[in-house]
């Protein structure tokens, strides 16, 4: 029980969790049936499982260096081999899990995998660590979306809402590892505009992220305003909460969104 409560702890099981949940509301929402809804809850969670767990192993210097006593590999509460072989299968697990739905809609969500562990595989040094978050998040309900019959391109908005809320998540997940990055060398575009401006970029991608999702389908109204007025609130008074909660903070501001767009009938094809 050991070995397996470290490997789920190496996964980043609450993005793992909160990702696979929004894609599986997403496809309910499109009006995926049953086995639908699984068949892209499958490939999303084998998606994120092998990406958290290849953070993990790639990061595992650095954690160690950071004194990250919560990463499991850097703790030795787990070996590095069988984060490895877990993040294979799960690799391997996705592949016909993302074709169930079709081949063009597996050819994209595999590419937003791909996008992903190239973050974990050197982007997130550079420049460009953002430009995954970007890529994957606007692939994913892109996905969704384009498993139904018929296969329909996504409305507009939607894969860009996605894009700007995990830009705004990528700068809100490096805010409590700032100090370690830079004794680490990573050098990525949060870590070089600092802890403030990673902050307040972070705020201003959720809002707009919110501004797309609830403006873009059906334009303005009171009660969307009103909305995202407390959106916006929400989303400068959680990211203030503490460096640690800030990517808490993101999700929740994403799951906000994703359950308003679905109560409010907005139509997602």
């Amino acid at each position: 029980m050991g070995r397996i409560g470290a490997l789920v702890r190496a996964c980043h099981p609450e993005p793992t969790a909160a990702v696979t949940l929004f894609a599986a509301a997403l496809a309910v929402a499109v009006g995926r049936p049953a086995a639908g809804v699984a068949a892209v809850a499958g490939a999303v969670v084998t998606g994120q499982l092998s990406v958290g767990w290849s953070n993990d192993l790639v990061d595992r210097s650095r954690d160690a260096i950071g004194g990250r006593a919560e990463k499991p590999v850097a703790a030795g509460d787990i070996t590095p081999r069988t984060v490895a072989l877990a993040a294979a299968v799960a690799l391997v697990a996705c592949v016909p899990l993302s074709f169930a739905s079709g081949w063009r809609a597996g050819w994209v969500h595999l590419g937003a995998v791909a996008s992903a562990w190239a973050y974990n595989f050197g982007l997130k040094a550079t420049l460009l660590s953002v430009v995954p978050y970007a890529v994957s998040f606007a692939l994913l309900p892109t996905f969704v979306v384009l498993g139904q019959p018929g296969h329909p391109l996504p409305p507009w908005w939607l894969p860009l809402a996605g894009a700007l809320l995990g830009c705004g998540a990528h700068f809100a997940n490096t805010l409590p590892d700032l100090a370690t990055d830079a004794q680490t060398g990573v050098r990525g575009l949060p870590q070089r505009l600092g802890a403030v401006g990673a902050r307040w970029s972070a705020v201003l991608l959720l809002v707009a992220g919110s501004v797309v999702a609830l403006l873009g389908p059906v334009g303005p109204s009171a009660w969307r305003l009103v909305v995202l007025g407390i959106v916006a609130v929400l989303t400068a008074f959680g990211l203030r909460l503490g460096d640690r909660h800030a990517f808490r903070a993101a999700m929740a501001i994403a799951a906000i969104d994703v359950a308003l767009v679905i109560a409010s009938g907005t139509r997602l094809r």
